[in-house]
C-alpha cells in the first residue's frame, strides 16, 4: 500500500521520535537532545541520539540514522508498510483507504502547491511594479525594505477583481484549480469568481516544509470590513494547524534559538530581522491546541509573547488553560509581557533589539503566570473568600494530566498561598518587612529563600515595572510622556511654568531632563536651540529613551503635530492623573510598612485598597466635547 506524504507527516508531527524510541531505549536528556546506549550494538557509553526538533535518531557507534519508520524497521524487522500501520496507530490515525479518489486526491494537492507557488510570484512581481507603489510605501512606514520584503516573499494583490485570475489563466491554470486553492470567490450566487485578495499587502503562509499552502492579506485602506484576511479552509490551508514562519522558525530553532510566539505577521518580520529568527504567530486567531504542539516540536519550552493590554492578557490566559492538560517533564510554557501600548514592531523600530532583550530576559514561567492570574483579582479578607482562592487553585491544577507535574503544581501553588493569606505566620515582624522590600523571604535561619510578594496585580501595574521595561525600567512611561509633551510643545512652560516646576518626578533621570528643559527656557532658547541642547552627549541618550516610551496611536497628543488646544486639554489630564497616582505610591509605601508592622486584618485590607485604587486609576478617561477636533480628529475622544 503506497502512502500519502501527508498521512506521513501527520504521524511524524504527533509521535515525537523519543517517544517511539523510548519504548526499547533508556534515554537521558542532555540539551536539546537525548542519550541512550545503542539498540544496535553493545556499548557502555552512550553513543545514541535523538533529536525531536528535528526529527530523527542517530547512532554513532552504528552510523544508522532515521525517522521513526526507520526505527521501527531497523529495531523490529518489520517492513514500511507494517511500521507504518504500527506507528498510526500509536498516534490515533486511522489508515487511509487506497482508493483511486485517495491518489487523485493526493495528485490534486500537488498540482495545488504549483498553484500557489505561482501566485506568491504574481504577487512579489506585482509588488515591486508601478501597481505597488502603494504597498511598498506602507512598508517602508514599518522599515520593510526590500531584501525583508524578498526574504518573507512579501506580495500585493492589485484592487482589480480579476487581476490574478487572468495573470494565472494566462499561465494554464484552470479557473477549477485558483477557488480550489482559495484564490478565488466562487458560489453558485457569483456568476463569475473573483480573486479573493484585492488592494492588500500579502504574507505567504507556508507549512514546515517551506512550501506555500495559503495567504494572509493585509488591507491598505481604512473602510474595509477586514484588516487583515486570510485564505479560507483548503485542502493545503487548515489555519488552526499553522503558524506564520513555521518553517524557517524551526530550522532556527535547531541551530539553538529560542521559539517565540507573537500575536501579528509583521511581528515576526520585525522579530526575525532583528535577530530573533525562531519567531512564528497564530493565524490571526487565538492559539489552538494543535499549534501549540507544534510550539512544542520545535522547544521543550516555547515563550509566549504578549501585548501588555487587556487583550493581551486575554490571550495569556488561553494559552494557560489550553497547555495545562499537555504539560509533561520538561514540557511548558514561558510568557513575557510588553509595555502597554507597543507591540514587537513597535518596541523593536522604537527601541531597538536590546529593549526587545530585556522584555525577554524577564519571562516567567507558566505556574508563575497561572498564580498571577488567579490571585489578581482575589479578595481574601474572609476564611470564606481564602477558602474560595485555594479551591480555585486546586480545580485549575486537577486539569493537568501528567501524576508528577501535578504534584509539583500542587505544591509551589499551595506554598504561594499559604504566603499569600498567612504572612504573620512565616518570620518576625522586621524581618518580614526586609524580606517583602527586598523581595526575598528568611526561611529556616537563612535568608535567600523567594517568597512570593503578598499579593501582585497583574495587567498595567506590570506593563509599568521593571520586570517588562528592562533597560528602561529607570524612567516611569507617564514622567516619560509628560517631558515628551513639553519637548514638543514648549508653550507649556509659558503657560504651566509652575505646574512643571512642581511636578512630582520619582526619577532623578526625569527631573535632571525636566531641569534642562526649564533652563532652556528660561535662557529664552528657540526650537533649534532645544534641539541642539538635548542632542549633547550627556543627554541625548535619556532625550531618545523619552521619545521611545511614546506611542502615536495612544499618546498623539505629546506629538509636534498636535493642536495647542488638544495640548492643553490632555496635559491638564494627564498631570492630575500624575500627581494622583504619586500620592496613591506614597500611601501603598505605607500601607506595606505597617502591614510589616502588624501583620493584621486591617492592615492588609488597607494594602489592597491601595492598590485596587492605583489599579484604578491605571484605566481613568476623560471624555471632553471637542477633543481632538482641533487636530483633525473625531470630534469627542477620550483623553
Amino acid at each position: 500500500m503506497r502512502f500519502p506524504p501527508a498521512f506521513l507527516d501527520e504521524i511524524r508531527a504527533r509521535l515525537p521520535v523519543s517517544e517511539v524510541v523510548g519504548r526499547r531505549v533508556k534515554l537521558k536528556k542532555q540539551g536539546r537532545e537525548f542519550a541512550g546506549l545503542s539498540p544496535f550494538n553493545a556499548e557502555k557509553t552512550p553513543s545514541f541520539f535523538v533529536n525531536d526538533q528535528k526529527g530523527f535518531y542517530h547512532c554513532f557507534s552504528s552510523g544508522k540514522h532515521g525517522d521513526v519508520f526507520d526505527f521501527l524497521m531497523e529495531t523490529e524487522g518489520v517492513p514500511f508498510g507494517e511500521a507504518v500501520e504500527r506507528l498510526a496507530a500509536m498516534a490515533g490515525l486511522p489508515l487511509p483507504q487506497e482508493t483511486p479518489e485517495a491518489a487523485a486526491k493526493e495528485r490534486r494537492r500537488h498540482t495545488l502547491f504549483e498553484v500557489m507557488s505561482l501566485a506568491a510570484r504574481h504577487f512579489e512581481e506585482t509588488l515591486q511594479s508601478r501597481l505597488g507603489a502603494k504597498a511598498r510605501g506602507y512598508l517602508a512606514d514599518r522599515e520593510l525594505g526590500a531584501a525583508t520584503q524578498k526574504r518573507f516573499g512579501l506580495g500585493y494583490a492589485a484592487g482589480e477583481r480579476f487581476r490574478l485570475k487572468e495573470a494565472l489563466g494566462k499561465a494554464g491554470v484552470p479557473v477549477e484549480d485558483m477557488v480550489e486553492a482559495g484564490l478565488l470567490i466562487a458560489g453558485d450566487d457569483i456568476p463569475v469568481p473573483y480573486d479573493r485578495f484585492r488592494d492588500r499587502v500579502m504574507f505567504p503562509i507556508t507549512d514546515l516544509k517551506g512550501r506555500i499552502v495559503g495567504f494572509g492579506g493585509r488591507a491598505l485602506e481604512k473602510d474595509v470590513p477586514a484588516k487583515y484576511l486570510n485564505s479560507p479552509e483548503t485542502v493545503l490551508f487548515h489555519k488552526g494547524s499553522l503558524l506564520y514562519n513555521g518553517a524557517a522558525a524551526r530550522t532556527a530553532a535547531q541551530s539553538g534559538a529560542r521559539v517565540i510566539a507573537v500575536e501579528g505577521y509583521v511581528d515576526v518580520i520585525a522579530m526575525a530581522e532583528a535577530g530573533f529568527g525562531a519567531t512564528v504567530a497564530p493565524l490571526g486567531t487565538a492559539l489552538t491546541e494543535e499549534q501549540l504542539q507544534l510550539l512544542w516540536r520545535m522547544s521543550e519550552e516555547p515563550l509566549l509573547l504578549f501585548d501588555g493590554d487587556k487583550a493581551g492578557r486575554r490571550a495569556a490566559h488561553r494559552a494557560i488553560d489550553l497547555a495545562l492538560p499537555h504539560l509533561k517533564a520538561g514540557r511548558s510554557l514561558a510568557f513575557a509581557t510588553l509595555p502597554e501600548g507597543q507591540d514587537p514592531d513597535d518596541l523593536i523600530r522604537r527601541s531597538g533589539r536590546d529593549a526587545m532583550e530585556a522584555v525577554l530576559a524577564q519571562a516567567r514561567p507558566l505556574v508563575a503566570e497561572l498564580w498571577a492570574r488567579e490571585s489578581e483579582a482575589a479578595t481574601l479578607d474572609t476564611p470564606e473568600r481564602r477558602a474560595g482562592l485555594e479551591a480555585r487553585l486546586g480545580e485549575v491544577v486537577s486539569a493537568i494530566a501528567d501524576e508528577t507535574v501535578r504534584k509539583h503544581y500542587r505544591q509551589e501553588l499551595l506554598g504561594r498561598f499559604n504566603a499569600l493569606v498567612s504572612p504573620q505566620d512565616r518570620a518576625p515582624a522586621r524581618a518580614r518587612r526586609e524580606g517583602w522590600k527586598d523581595g526575598w523571604q528568611p526561611s529556616g535561619g537563612r535568608r535567600g529563600t523567594p517568597l512570593p510578594p503578598p499579593l501582585v496585580p497583574r495587567g498595567t501595574e506590570i506593563a509599568r515595572s521593571a520586570l517588562v521595561r528592562g533597560p528602561m525600567a529607570a524612567l516611569p512611561r507617564n514622567e516619560a510622556l509628560l517631558l515628551f509633551c513639553l519637548i514638543n510643545h514648549t508653550f507649556l512652560l509659558d503657560e504651566a511654568d509652575e505646574d512643571v516646576a512642581s511636578l512630582p518626578l520619582a526619577n532623578p533621570e526625569a527631573d535632571r531632563l525636566r531641569r534642562i528643559l526649564i533652563e532652556a527656557h528660561l535662557e529664552g532658547a528657540d526650537a533649534d536651540a532645544l534641539t541642539e541642547r538635548l542632542g549633547r552627549a550627556d543627554i541625548d541618550a535619556l532625550t531618545r529613551r523619552v521619545k521611545a516610551l511614546a506611542n502615536p496611536r495612544h499618546d498623539w497628543p505629546a506629538y509636534p503635530d498636535t493642536a495647542q488646544n488638544d495640548v492643553r486639554l490632555w496635559w491638564h489630564q494627564r498631570t492630575a492623573l500624575h500627581r494622583k497616582a504619586h500620592a496613591l505610591s506614597r500611601e501603598l509605601k505605607e500601607a506595606e510598612r505597617s502591614l510589616g508592622e502588624d501583620p493584621s486584618e486591617a492592615n492588609f485590607a488597607w494594602l489592597r485598597d491601595v492598590r485596587e485604587r492605583l489599579s484604578a486609576l491605571d484605566g481613568t478617561e476623560a471624555l471632553v466635547e471637542g477633543f481632538g477636533a482641533s487636530s483633525g480628529r473625531s470630534a469627542v475622544r477620550s483623553l
